[in-house]
């Protein structure tokens, strides 16, 4: 019942915004609204979810006292991750009916898109008040009560000062044993196991064939990533020699096959060929754990040559929520799910290229004045807060329009081209690159030039039908040059296929 749009009828509070009979224009402008919101339906159902909010958007102007409008357009905010939108029409649909159940349904997918279980709890509550008996309800009334003591109960178990992950792990607890058919570090259990660039390779087609690495090894990849993360600055300076190259990644999200295509048109990692994955490594795609394992294995091999940021999606709620965690847990354990949560924490938040092009994962700030110090200054080792300069990084888009607003979801801000024009002339940049959405070409260059979103994901989930892109820059002149590509095929495994029934429900594809 949560999953898809309201397709026929009306709320009772959809006959005219004043309650006055209908006339002949009123009538007319129900039967519009009516054509409109069918066609949004089924845009909905063909997956394309931003056209379906303009649609309900033009049936809400014809009828706005209509609450299925409203929550209809919620579930595609939902699907679009703009969850502060979908909680503004969510709470709309309930003001214009507070009977309307998908009204709480709606507004309970944008918190728990949020990660606010306890907020999702209280609207499944408060719908099971007006309908007690509704099986599908009950039903995820149960596993969000479940949920929300699950979190309680790991509060009430954690300390204040506990062992970090990586100092517990013991790797020669791990021996490899002789019946493992798949790639090995040089060395031995004795001497030691050495990361080469043949064992990434060999390990990458083990992946393509959906196999999974020895423990012993994905740990030691984990453990010595997260030391050389350690060691990274908040803000990292990148010098471009004035004859090489430079490639910047979006989002990825588990697209491990996607990820394969990218090496395949602009080559391996190497000295010559350097890299920085902008964010949003897991989490969606169903091939995470490969992902991150390849970037993190040549960070390793190539600590000054393969650069990596965090993303929103680097944080333990959107991996509990996005799949991320469960499938951890299905391919290894939970211990490696703990050591992943750490090593995230360690993640640079932005990287400024020949000090011309600051690259990070969301946007900028809620107010002017912020300088290249103040983000390397950044205490970065925690989980994202949920204001300030290292949310706002993380988790902030531009608008067309000058001057900042509200963000459609619900977490950082909405800025405009006159305040990129000002964070960059101030800080004698000349771009801003960011990644954080999906575009139908796999980039959009905006703000007169100086804003350009990259994304790497093409037919993200599956669904979105967009292409994905990289960058690519010359020292000499870092001008950005585009290469866009389709979705590659991969195995017949759905997006989100680790993630919990209550969660995978709701977000999946």
């Amino acid at each position: 019942m949560a999953e898809t749009p309201e397709a026929n009828g009306a709320s009772p509070s959809s006959s005219t915004e004043n309650g006055a009979t209908s006339s002949s224009s009123t009538a007319n402008g129900l039967s519009d609204a009516e054509q409109l919101k069918n066609e949004a339906n089924q845009t909905f159902k063909d997956k394309h979810f931003t056209k379906a909010v303009d649609l309900y958007t033009q049936a809400i102007e014809l009828t706005p006292g209509n609450a299925i409008l409203y929550a209809n357009r919620a579930a595609a905010h939902v699907r679009l991750e703009n969850y502060g939108s979908a909680l503004a029409d969510a709470t709309s649909a309930i003001d214009k009916d507070p009977k309307y159940i998908k009204g709480y349904y709606r507004r309970a997918d944008a918190n728990l898109g949020l990660g606010k279980v306890r907020n999702a709890l209280n609207d499944f509550r408060r719908a099971a008040k007006e309908h007690p008996r509704d099986p599908d309800l009950r039903k995820k009334l149960e596993q969000c009560e479940r949920e929300v003591k699950r979190l309680r109960f790991k509060e009430a178990l954690a300390t204040p000062n506990e062992v970090p992950v990586a100092q517990q792990i013991d790797l020669s607890s791990m021996p490899v044993e002789d019946s493992y058919d798949g790639p090995r570090m040089e060395g031995s259990e004795e001497e030691g196991y050495r990361l080469t660039r043949d064992f990434i390779t060999a390990m990458m087609e083990h992946f393509r064939r959906q196999k999974t690495i020895h423990k012993r090894f994905a740990f030691q990849i984990i453990l010595e990533a997260t030391e050389l993360l350690r060691k990274s600055p908040s803000l990292v300076d990148v010098a471009i020699p004035a004859q090489g190259g430079f490639t910047v990644c979006g989002d990825v999200h588990g697209q491990f096959y996607d990820l394969l295509h990218i090496f395949e048109l602009n080559g391996l990692p190497s000295e010559e060929n350097p890299y920085l994955f902008n964010g949003d490594f897991v989490d969606r795609g169903s091939f995470s754990v490969e992902v991150i394992l390849t970037l993190m294995a040549w960070r390793v091999l190539l600590p000054k040559h393969m650069h990596m940021a965090r993303g929103n999606h680097e944080s333990k709620g959107m991996n509990k929520i996005y799949g991320f965690e469960g499938e951890v847990k299905a391919k290894y354990n939970a211990t490696m799910a703990e050591l992943f949560r750490e090593a995230f924490c360690w993640l640079p938040l932005a990287h400024c290229l020949n000090g011309k092009v600051l690259v990070l994962h969301g946007g900028l700030f809620s107010r002017d004045g912020v300088t290249l110090d103040d983000l390397r200054a950044i205490d970065r080792c925690r989980e994202p807060p949920e204001e300030g300069l290292m949310c706002e990084l993380l988790w902030s888009d531009p608008q067309a329009q000058d001057g900042r607003s509200p963000s459609k979801r619900g977490v950082g801000v909405a800025f405009g081209p006159d305040v990129t024009q000002r964070f960059l002339e101030a800080n004698g940049l000349q771009l801003l690159i960011r990644s954080h959405e999906v575009k139908e070409e796999g980039y959009e260059v905006e703000h007169n030039g100086y804003c350009i979103t990259v994304f790497s994901a093409p037919n993200y989930c599956d669904q979105m039908g967009n292409k994905g892109a990289f960058i690519r820059f010359k020292g000499a002149d870092m001008a950005p040059n585009f290469t866009t590509y389709p979705a590659s095929p991969h195995p017949n495994v759905r997006p989100m296929a680790y993630a919990s029934s209550f969660m995978g429900g709701i977000f999946g594809g």
